[in-house]
């Protein structure tokens, strides 16, 4: 879509990077997108074909297999998965959540142990956080982890787990002091080698069916006190250090994901007629897709401005939540407004609205529901 305030994040190998990114999807995802939304399930062979070209973990340091970039790689890469709603790939929480918690609170030991393995997409992993009975409330949590001699013994269970079928490592947050609530957390990188450690089936959800999203269990894991992240009971803390990141990845998939969906209908209302005339020549249709684009430009300028802070590192939790809870809630509304314009057309799956349409979403609620969102930047005033 083209931009009436032209973007300034980006060099030229910014620019050359999303040109490769782009025939990427094109080539190895969009065609197989379909099997992957019936399967529930993105093939692995995607993930490692992504490893090799420097898709996964870009930003991280060359010494533990990335590329070493800045942020705005995977920014590119999260714009393009958007721009063809390729809503399966895990990507972006795999390369930009998961690996940031080992590298930024793993020893070196954890490091080298399971980071090169992400980079080449030979590891898929996975963060646990919500529970049957917590969500965005993370000191709800009920996952307990015991210290045992050198080890610590893991049993909960987790729920709406992003890659968590497909995933050979999971970030798990439990609870190592229970009785300090919050101050109690801790988090452990928990592999599929551990015993005690099963998954179930990935669950049939309204949209984003080729991701796969499953319940993780752990009985009795004896998960090494070398795989600690950080200190112990400092994992909320953790938690919230990294959350502005996450939250900034959804509004920048929602961003991408309304500006392709008005593409979409753009172009469909210029091709459909009614009552004798092109759907788009209507006032109607014009004043819809002339409010969206506003809107979403708005938004759009808010997230690169977001991101250059993020870069500073002067971008605020508050900031990090306005972004979300805005942005998801405009993809949404942009979603809605682009399937009446379609009309019939857009209640039909085998078109890219309705897909959007049904993965837009759950973009305000996870990351923390969009009323925590509110709840956070109330607490700034």
């Amino acid at each position: 879509m083209s931009l009436s305030v032209p973007r300034t994040l980006f060099s030229e190998d910014h620019e050359a990077f999303r040109d490769t990114v782009r025939r990427f999807m094109e080539q190895e995802v969009v065609p197989h997108h379909d099997r992957w939304e019936e399967q529930h399930f993105v093939d692995r062979e995607a993930w490692l074909k992504a490893g090799e070209n420097g898709f996964l973990c870009a930003s991280m340091p060359e010494e533990y297999g990335g590329v070493g970039v800045d942020r705005l790689f995977s920014m590119i890469v999260m714009e393009e998965c958007a721009r063809v709603n390729a809503t399966g790939l895990g990507w972006g929480l795999h390369s930009e959540i998961v690996a940031p918690y080992i590298l930024h609170y793993g020893s070196d030991f954890l490091k080298q142990k399971y980071l090169p393995k992400m980079a080449t997409g030979e590891m898929i992993g996975s963060i646990a956080m919500t529970e049957p009975a917590a969500g965005s409330d993370l000191q709800g949590i009920r996952t307990t982890a015991v210290k045992d001699g050198d080890d610590y013994i893991l049993n909960g269970s987790k729920i709406f787990i992003t890659n968590g079928y497909m995933c050979d490592l999971a970030v798990v947050v439990a609870k190592t002091a229970p009785e300090k609530g919050a101050k109690g957390t801790s988090l452990f990188v928990v592999d599929t080698s551990m015993p005690g450690f099963t998954k179930g089936k990935p669950l049939k959800k309204a949209g984003m069916k080729a991701q796969d999203t499953c319940e993780l269990y752990f009985d009795n894991v004896r998960v090494p006190a070398a795989n600690l992240l950080g200190q112990e009971n400092n994992g909320f803390i953790y938690l919230m250090q990294e959350l502005p990141w996450e939250r900034m990845q959804i509004a920048v998939i929602s961003v991408s994901s309304a500006e392709a969906a008005i593409e979409w209908t753009v172009q469909y209302t210029q091709e459909r007629k009614a009552f004798g005339q092109e759907i788009g020549k209507f006032q109607n249709t014009r004043f819809k897709l002339a409010e969206m684009k506003t809107e979403v430009q708005i938004a759009r300028v808010f997230v690169d401005r977001c991101m250059e802070l993020l870069l500073e590192e002067k971008l605020d939790p508050a900031t990090a939540s306005m972004a979300k809870y805005w942005c998801s809630d405009l993809q949404f509304k942009v979603m809605d407004e682009c399937v009446q314009l379609f009309g019939g057309y857009g209640y039909m799956w085998e078109y890219p609205i309705t897909r959007a349409w049904a993965d837009a979403r759950v973009q305000r609620i996870y990351g923390g529901t969009n009323e925590i969102m509110k709840e956070l930047i109330s607490r700034s005033l």
